[in-house]
C-alpha cells in the first residue's frame, strides 16, 4: 500500500461514510456505518457501490463504552480486533489492537488538550465554526516497545472531516490491515471530537 492515505468523511450524509484513497486517488476502502443498531456491525467495501465486501467489523456487546470490535474478512476468517481502554480513555483516547488475546499495537491520542480546547473554542458564537482550522487531533499507532508505526492526523479544514495516515515504520501486511481497520473504527467512535 502506498502512503499517505487520505480518509474523507462524506459531509452531508445521514449515515457516517468514509472513503480511503491512496496518493493516486485509488479507492482502498469504503465504509458506511448503519444507523440505529444496538450491536455495531460495519462493512468495509472495495467500492463506493458497496458490491464487494472486504471486511466486517462486529461489536461483542450491545452499546458499551469498552466493547471489543472484531474484524473478519469476507470469508469470515478472523483478522484481529480493537478495544477502547474504558474509563482510562476519558482523558486521552487509547485503543488496544489485538490478535487473539495478544495486544499487538496501541492507538493513543498524541495531545489530549486538543479536544478540550476544541470543545471550548467550538462554544464561542460565530468564531466556533472555525475550530476545524485551529485544533486538529493526532493519533499514533505504537508497538508494545513504544515505536510509532503509523500516524493519523486531521487536516485543517472548514466544514470537512479529512484525515491522513502516514506509515512511519515497515509493518507486516497483516498488522498493517489490523492497524488500518482499527483506525477506521476508532474514527467512527471518536468522530464527535475534532
Amino acid at each position: 500500500m502506498q502512503y499517505p492515505l487520505t480518509l474523507t468523511f462524506k459531509l452531508w450524509a445521514f449515515a457516517p461514510q468514509i472513503s480511503v484513497v491512496d496518493p493516486q486517488e485509488r479507492l482502498i476502502f469504503y465504509v458506511r456505518q448503519k444507523l440505529f443498531r444496538f450491536k455495531e456491525a460495519i462493512n468495509v467495501f472495495a467500492d463506493v457501490n458497496r458490491t464487494q465486501v472486504l471486511y466486517n467489523i462486529k461489536a461483542d456487546r450491545i452499546i458499551d463504552f469498552s466493547a471489543l470490535y472484531t474484524f473478519s474478512d469476507a470469508n469470515g476468517v478472523y483478522v484481529g480486533a480493537v478495544k477502547r481502554r474504558g474509563f482510562r480513555s476519558l482523558w486521552r483516547s487509547r485503543y488496544d489492537i489485538f490478535y487473539g488475546e495478544q495486544v499487538l499495537m496501541t492507538i493513543r491520542e498524541e495531545n489530549p488538550w486538543v479536544k478540550i480546547f476544541d470543545a471550548l473554542f467550538a462554544e464561542i458564537p460565530i468564531v466556533g465554526i472555525f475550530t476545524g482550522f485551529v485544533f486538529n487531533p493526532v493519533y499514533l499507532v505504537t508497538l508494545p516497545d513504544g515505536q510509532v508505526v503509523m500516524r493519523l492526523e486531521k487536516v485543517p479544514a472548514f466544514l470537512s472531516r479529512i484525515f491522513t495516515i502516514k506509515q512511519l515504520a515497515p509493518m507486516h501486511s497483516h498488522d498493517e490491515t489490523r492497524a488500518l481497520l482499527s483506525l477506521l473504527m476508532m474514527l467512527l467512535l471518536e468522530r464527535t471530537r475534532g
